[in-house]
């Protein structure tokens, strides 16, 4: 939407965020299905390939080349090669993980940003700021505790990936007002595709029929997630967003529990809701109007 342009709907931005939740929560069910019998490189050029393919047939046709005009194309790049390395390390990491447990662990970008932005962007955080870093980090270690089935090295890849989600997010951050989000997520398509192929000759395996439509819808719900966000972003600010996008813990939850047969126990529940509840408190101190 541009301004003015049609009187903003919170309830429609809501809306149109849950469905994003539900898109992602999704793609990741579906990249854990799909890794257990195809390599995660080949399911991650599938998250891409289709996502690209999709902007170029909705978009090309009116916009042609001004899908790629940026002023700033080596940060674009950098950014589009993390958001590459989020999905497949998480990917990779839900080879071994719960799903749950895996999107929890995932959620601490936030934290993770306001961590960051301190040194990365020279922002301040205050006390309560810390401390509820302090607490999604707990949250963390009750979830991996010393004993826990999870506590092997995969736990690292999650981690990892949510570093990476916050170097992308931070990076997303300072492009605010000077790249246009179609042309960002048109680009984060064509980089993740074209290093994503590098890859696909050696591990390259044909898929079912069925399986092949599970790469398509792949790449449907990781386009159709963004897309929705963006919507979302036309009636409700990006700050109101955040604490209904985790949601997908709980929607993570459900399939896991439905698909996969796993169900976190009463303290990975506790550590996932320390994640959960630290995110909320810096997403809804975010939301507070500046002095």
């Amino acid at each position: 939407m541009s301004p003015g342009s049609a009187r903003p709907r919170p309830l429609l931005g809501l809306a149109l965020t849950l469905l994003a939740v539900l898109c992602f929560a999704v793609l990741d069910s579906t990249a854990k299905y799909l890794s257990q019998y195809y390599p995660v490189p080949m399911v991650v050029w599938a998250r891409y390939a289709v996502h690209l393919v999709l902007m170029l047939a909705v978009f090309a046709p009116r916009r042609g080349a001004a899908l790629l005009h940026t002023r700033r194309p080596v940060l674009q790049v950098l950014r589009a090669g993390l958001l590459l390395a989020v999905t497949a390390l998480f990917m990779s990491g839900l080879q071994h993980i719960p799903l749950a447990e895996a999107t929890a662990i995932i959620y601490l970008t936030p934290l993770l940003v306001t961590a960051l932005s301190v040194p990365l962007l020279g922002e301040k955080v205050d006390a309560v700021g810390w401390l509820a870093v302090l607490a999604g980090f707990a949250g963390v270690l009750v979830v991996v505790r010393p004993g826990g089935a999870l506590l092997t090295p995969a736990v690292l890849l999650p981690l990892a990936a949510a570093l990476c989600n916050s170097l992308y997010q931070i990076l997303t951050r300072t492009f605010a007002g000077s790249e246009s989000p179609l042309t960002s997520n048109f680009i984060t398509g064509l980089v993740g595709t074209a290093l994503a192929s590098l890859l696909l000759p050696a591990v390259w395996t044909t898929p079912t029929p069925a399986h092949a439509g599970l790469m398509v819808l792949l790449g449907l719900v990781g386009y159709g997630g963004h897309q929705l966000l963006i919507l979302a972003f036309g009636h409700i600010s990006p700050a109101t967003v955040a604490p209904y996008t985790y949601g997908q813990i709980v929607v993570a939850t459900l399939i896991g529990w439905q698909l996969f047969g796993t169900l976190p126990d009463a303290v990975s529940f506790t550590g996932m809701a320390l994640i959960a509840a630290s995110g909320l408190a810096v997403a809804l101190r975010r939301r507070r109007p500046a002095h």
